[in-house]
C-alpha cells in the first residue's frame, strides 16, 4: 500500500469516527479539523456512504422525536437530535438574524431559555409537564450565526417532580446552563 492511501484511509476513519461522535459537524468544520480542503471530505464522505448534514441531522431527528411524550415536536424549539427518555437529551439551534437585537446583534434571551426549557420538558418521561422553578444562567453573549448545542440531564426524579440540568454550548464554549425543576400534570 502507498503512503498516500493509508494516509488517505487514516483521514477516512477518522472523518468516520469523527462524524459518528457528532453527525452536526459541518463540511467546513470537519476540513478545519483534519487540515484538508472542503471538496476533499466531500469526496471522502462520497466514498464512505455519510450524507451531507441536512440528512444526518433529519435521520437523527426523525428517529429522537418519536420517542419525546411531554411536548409535540413542532413545539420544540431547535432540532432534537438525541433522547434517552428520562435520563438525557441533546439538541442543536443554528441561530439568524431573526433573533437577535438589531443595534448589538446579540441573539435575546428568550430564545436560549426557551430552547434549553423545550429541551427539558422533553427528555422527562411524563405525557404532561411545566416549569414550576427555573434557576438560569446565562454566561456569555450568543450572536447571529452561532449553532448551540444543548445537554440535558434529568438528575432526579421524586413524586411528580423532576429535576433537569440543561447546558447550552457554542462549539466547546457554555453560554448557558439551567436548573428546572418540572412538574408532572399526570397523577402519581
Amino acid at each position: 500500500m502507498s503512503r498516500s492511501s493509508s494516509v488517505k484511509k487514516e483521514r477516512q476513519q477518522l472523518l468516520y469516527d469523527k462524524v459518528k461522535a457528532d453527525p452536526f459537524l459541518t463540511d467546513e468544520e470537519l476540513a478545519e479539523q483534519l487540515n484538508v480542503s472542503v471538496p476533499t471530505i466531500r469526496l471522502d464522505r462520497l466514498e464512505l456512504g455519510i450524507p451531507e448534514l441536512r440528512e444526518r441531522i433529519k435521520n437523527v431527528a426523525e428517529e429522537s422525536y418519536s420517542k419525546v411524550k411531554a411536548i409535540k415536536s413542532k413545539e420544540l424549539v431547535g432540532e432534537l437530535v438525541d433522547i434517552g427518555l428520562g435520563e438525557r437529551g441533546i439538541s442543536i439551534l443554528q441561530t439568524d438574524e431573526t433573533m437577535v437585537f438589531e443595534k448589538t446583534k446579540v441573539v435575546r434571551g428568550h430564545y436560549i431559555y426557551s430552547f434549553a426549557e423545550s429541551l427539558a420538558i422533553a427528555v422527562i418521561d411524563a405525557e404532561a409537564a411545566l416549569v414550576g422553578v427555573a434557576n438560569i444562567k446565562y454566561k456569555i453573549p450568543v450572536y447571529s450565526g452561532s449553532k448551540l448545542v444543548a445537554k440535558a440531564e434529568v438528575r432526579r426524579f421524586r413524586g411528580n417532580n423532576y429535576i433537569v440540568w440543561v447546558r447550552i454550548f457554542e462549539k466547546q464554549n457554555e453560554v448557558f446552563r439551567g436548573k428546572f425543576i418540572l412538574v408532572s400534570l399526570e397523577p402519581v
